[in-house]
This record gives structure tokens, C-alpha cells and sequence, in this order.
């Protein structure tokens, strides 16, 4: 089950990374260059249907395979121990995520238009920087950065 908890948190991880990566970096520019919402529109209809999922999944995976590294909870604050480093690193990202994406739907995305265009690249930019930095830290501790 451990293995197969790993293997659904990569995957998860490529799927929400690799969707922020091309909306930033493909879909975003033309957005802002054609103020055309209709990119962005397009985008999220399709990508929402497997992103929050894959985000979910890794959620999921995530806690479960902590309870493996940090078997005690009262432990959640041992700072010599590798492992809650890499889950406090993690669980701080994913509350960054969680912040934008709460602000983008309650508030950037009600009111989008051509005109504040650049409220919603101050929101993509950030999430995907995140998603880029919670592999970065699950690698890290793969390769022992951690310790």
C-alpha cells in the first residue's frame, strides 16, 4: 500500500505541476496579450476536471505516507527529525495554495474581465511557483537534503 500511496502522489504531483507549468507559461501570455478570457475559460474547464483530483489525491497520499515517516503525532514538532521538516515545508506550501486559490474564487474570478487581468497572473504565477516548490522539497528529501 506504501508503494502505491507513492506512485498516486507522483502522479497527482505531475498532473497539478505540469497543469499550473502550462497555464502559466502557455496559456497565461496569450491571455494577456489577446485580454481574452476565453483562454483561460477553456482552460480551466478541462484542466479542473483532473487538477482538483490530482491535487486531492496528493492531499490524500500526502498524510498517509506521514503517518509513515512520523508515526506519533506528538512527535510533529521534532525538529532533528528529516521527515518534519519535509512535512512542515509541505503542509506550509499546500496553505499557500490553499490561501490563492480561495482568493482567486472568491474574489478575482467573480469580478474577471480584460481589466484586471493581471489580479489573476498574480495568482497563477505564485500557485505554480508552489507546485513546482512541493516536488522540489519531495526530492530533496528523497536525496537527503533534509537531514
Amino acid at each position: 500500500m506504501y508503494e502505491l500511496a507513492i506512485l498516486a502522489h507522483v502522479i497527482g504531483a505531475t498532473i497539478w505541476t505540469g497543469g499550473h507549468i502550462v497555464l502559466a507559461l502557455a496559456v497565461l501570455p496569450d491571455v494577456l496579450k489577446h485580454e481574452d478570457l476565453s483562454y483561460i475559460r477553456r482552460f480551466e474547464s478541462g484542466y479542473e476536471k483532473i487538477g482538483i483530483p490530482a491535487l486531492i489525491v496528493q492531499i490524500v497520499s500526502g498524510l498517509y505516507l506521514a503517518s509513515f515517516l512520523v508515526p506519533e503525532v506528538s512527535k510533529i514538532f521534532d525538529w532533528g527529525n528529516p521527515a518534519v521538516k519535509l512535512l512542515w515545508v509541505k503542509l506550509s506550501l499546500l496553505l499557500i495554495t490553499a490561501l490563492l486559490a480561495a482568493d482567486a474564487r472568491l474574489r478575482v474570478i467573480p469580478n474577471l474581465s480584460p481589466s484586471n487581468l493581471n489580479s489573476l497572473a498574480l495568482h497563477i504565477i505564485p500557485v505554480t511557483a508552489v507546485s513546482v516548490l512541493f516536488v522540489i522539497s519531495g526530492v530533496l528529501y528523497r536525496l537527503g537534503w533534509f537531514a
